[in-house]
């Protein structure tokens, strides 16, 4: 699997509107936390169906992108996060150690 680097509004507005699962992996790249959380998160993601979209976003960059995933999502943000899409509504949300592909996996076989 592959991350697709969030890096636009747009992207945003074409995750809201998909149809099927996507994931939104929110990362800080100055906290080691956020870096262990998305090595164990890589490790395990061959669990995760292949045609699951997962999308990475560096918050430092982009933190407008953030935000706006708070507001459209209705979630708290935080960092590091993972936000699981479904047709347009975040049907899971975790962060820091809470952050598990085996759980992304098994919400999208449910």
């Amino acid at each position: 699997m592959t991350w697709v680097n969030l890096t636009s509004m747009e992207q945003l507005d074409e995750i809201k509107n998909a149809s099927g699962f996507s994931l939104i992996f929110k990362h800080s790249t100055r906290c080691s936390i956020s870096m262990m959380a998305r090595k164990n998160f890589e490790m395990d993601w061959d669990v995760i169906p292949e045609d699951t979209k997962l999308y990475f976003l560096d918050l430092i960059a982009f933190r407008d992108i953030s935000n706006k995933i708070a507001e459209v999502f209705q979630v708290a943000h935080q960092s590091p996060q993972i936000l699981l899409i479904k047709d347009g509504d975040c049907v899971l949300e975790s962060s820091h150690s809470d952050i598990s592909a085996e759980e992304v996996a098994e919400v999208i076989a449910a």
